[in-house]
């Protein structure tokens, strides 16, 4: 089965698309022609990306400044899709490190505020939108294996993230007698110019140790599992969380 012929034509909505995962989720899908918009609060970065995707291929691609947080923004973005939408990605994210005795409730409400409203905010606004126009859609949340198992130093984003499975779960059942398909993808440890200081670092070599695979994932090692969450290659999906880890949730204790 050809995954990516399935998106083109296809307009897609990616949050938190300024670098890392987002982007490469956009480049993705413009490599495959689809119709992409891109959101995130860092606009001029997502403008030097549309250029990048126009080159890639994209059938359109276009940028929305958007911050997930804030209402008012959340329909804003919306509102200037310029054609209808078939799958909205949930990328969006923050991760703040220190330990839990030690973190000020500042920072767990502004990682709880991105990484659970803004999913469920964005995830709302397009249920709406979709019931209303009897139209059917389609919502990849992109979660973390740390919503399903724990480490040290980010509990508020392992609980955040435990939230998105859960939010996946109960929006799929809700949701489906209007054709609306809620699924989350469930990344291991990625490899990007952010953790890889950490990862050549005695700690960070040890990490990559007790992954059965013994490797950390590359982007790229996600794009099949995104390819089946984003396209309709698999209509009768909904509800699933599904990672994409080698091998670290199956893990020894």
């Amino acid at each position: 089965m050809d995954l990516g012929s399935r998106l083109a034509g296809k307009h897609i909505l990616i949050t938190g698309a300024s670098s890392g995962l987002g982007a490469h989720f956009a480049t993705l899908c413009a490599r495959h022609g689809a119709r992409v918009t891109v959101g995130a609060r860092r606009k001029e970065k997502l403008d030097d990306l549309v250029a990048e995707l126009t080159y890639a291929g994209a059938a359109s691609a276009r940028a929305v400044s958007l911050d997930v947080t804030d209402e008012a923004s959340v329909k804003a973005c919306f509102d200037a899709l310029d054609a209808p939408l078939d799958t909205l990605v949930n990328n969006a994210g923050i991760a703040l490190s220190s330990m839990a005795i030690d973190t000020p409730l500042a920072d767990f409400d502004a990682v709880m505020t991105t990484n659970v409203r803004g999913v469920f905010a964005m995830a709302q606004e397009a249920g709406r939108r979709w019931r209303d126009a009897e139209q059917p859609g389609n919502i990849v949340n992109v979660a973390s294996i740390l919503g399903q198992r724990v480490a040290g130093g980010v509990t508020p984003y392992a609980i955040s993230k435990a939230a998105v499975k859960q939010a996946t779960h109960a929006l799929a059942l809700e949701w489906a007698r209007f054709g609306i398909r809620v699924n989350a993808l469930a990344p291991g440890y990625i490899e990007t110019e952010i953790n890889a200081e950490f990862f050549a670092t005695p700690p960070g070599e040890a990490m990559i140790k007790r992954i059965p695979m013994r490797r950390l994932g590359k982007p790229e090692d996600l794009d099949a599992a995104f390819l089946l969450l984003a396209t309709d290659a698999a209509p009768w999906m909904t509800g699933t969380y599904l990672p994409v880890d080698g091998g670290h949730l199956c893990s020894g204790l």
